[in-house]
């Protein structure tokens, strides 16, 4: 009886603790994995040769990678009842798999197939894994979600270099033998995570019905992310377009802009989660939206080195955020974490859709630069918002 009451309290005292090692081969997990998440796009200007396709055709691939995302609150609603953390430890492997495989299809139609199943691969990973993170990261939610982040952030850009590699040295077709990185990281993490768990911890007195608990968390934080990530979408999808066609720029250098862009969002997510388990989620997201949305308007009038700095800046704060949000979500319902984080992640999808079909719309009509400050003026208009989602996190009673 003795023994049994002292393994229970070692137990409670792990759930506790922020776990390194087990945060970080997960976190290392996302890396390898989100690197072939990574591969399709570098790929499209090959594949449009070897495949014949027009830029709408090419330009529709990603699509249906992405698409899959539709299906984030259903992988995540069964992690949350049958441990899906076999999802987590072979998807780097499957997504590999089939990522690699991509220069052997004949067609638009296999190829399109082909990156359907490599996105439902990518979320049967990162709707459970973040559940797992947050099982495992004690009081320190933020933190864990921040290491997360950042290693897909890392990922993003570690993925274009190594699949040039790959086709400088084999060609297109040759890429499959890249594929082993992503089995040796599932090998890994089946020997050190089988014991892991990725569904919902069982929990007393939870009296608002399900769907009240998430309209509360998820009704705020569709006015928040519709408005703030306007200035993020805007950014990552068409400043290099408006760095050539309206600032004069070589795309070698607007690329350039970008990558150091995306790789300060490495600083950023790794930054703002973990601040936000000390100065507060609410705080840390209008002090990132207010922060991104100023150094948007600088950017737009800045030239030479100063980009340096500003592109800095817009990467530790626009990208800083994610992380924040994704803890409040963990926060909020800790019983259906990942059924949560799969919701987080169709918004996430959804939003980002509609918000560069507006910014789009908008340079079409307006300009590029016009269309960047609109969106940076947009983005400060979630401020009022953020102070409606909300503040404390859910105390769970565990049953026994």
């Amino acid at each position: 009886m003795t023994s049994s009451a002292g393994s229970l309290h070692s137990d409670r005292k792990a759930g506790e603790r922020f776990q390194y090692p087990r945060i970080l081969l997960i976190c290392s997990g996302h890396f390898v994995h989100d690197v072939y998440s990574a591969f399709i796009p570098p790929l499209l200007p090959l594949l449009i040769e070897k495949l014949g396709l027009t830029l709408f055709l090419a330009g529709s691939l990603p699509v249906f990678m992405q698409s899959p995302s539709l299906l984030g609150p259903v992988i995540g609603f069964l992690a949350d009842r049958i441990s899906l953390r076999y999802l987590v430890i072979f998807a780097p492997a499957v997504t590999a798999t089939l990522a690699t495989l991509i220069g052997f299809m004949p067609s638009y139609a296999a190829a399109a197939l082909l990156l359907f199943c490599v996105g439902i691969s990518i979320m049967a990973f990162h709707a459970p894994a973040p559940a797992m993170i947050a099982h495992i990261s004690g009081d320190k939610v933020g933190r864990g979600m921040s290491f997360f982040m950042a290693a897909g952030e890392l990922a993003r850009s570690v993925g274009p270099l190594l699949v040039a590699f790959g086709v400088v040295n084999w060609g297109i077709e040759g890429l499959w033998r890249l594929m082993f990185f992503g089995w040796l990281a599932s090998a890994i993490l089946y020997w050190r995570l089988r014991d892991v768990p990725a569904k919902r911890t069982r929990v007393k007195g939870q009296g608002k019905p399900m769907w009240r608990r998430f309209a509360r968390v998820f009704g705020p934080l569709l006015g928040v992310m519709l408005l703030r990530n306007m200035a993020v979408s805007s950014l990552g999808i068409f400043m290099v377009v408006y760095l050539v066609d309206v600032r004069g720029y070589e795309l070698a250098l607007a690329t350039s802009a970008l990558a150091l862009y995306e790789f300060s969002g490495v600083g950023g997510a790794l930054a703002g989660g973990t601040l936000s388990d000390r100065f507060g989620r609410r705080r840390m997201v209008a002090a990132a939206a207010a922060a991104s949305a100023l150094l948007m308007l600088i950017f737009v009038h800045v030239e030479g080195l100063l980009l340096i700095p500003v592109l800095i800046g817009l990467g530790l704060t626009a990208l800083a955020v994610s992380p924040v949000l994704q803890a409040m979500v963990q926060d909020q319902l800790p019983d259906n974490r990942a059924t949560a984080n799969g919701m987080f992640m169709l918004y996430a999808f959804g939003i980002r859709a509609l918000n560069v079909m507006v910014a789009g719309a908008l340079g079409d009509a307006i300009g590029l630069q016009n269309a960047f400050i609109v969106a940076a003026l947009i983005s400060l208009l979630s401020l009022p918002l953020i102070l409606t989602l909300p503040a404390k996190p859910v105390v769970l009673h565990e049953d026994l």
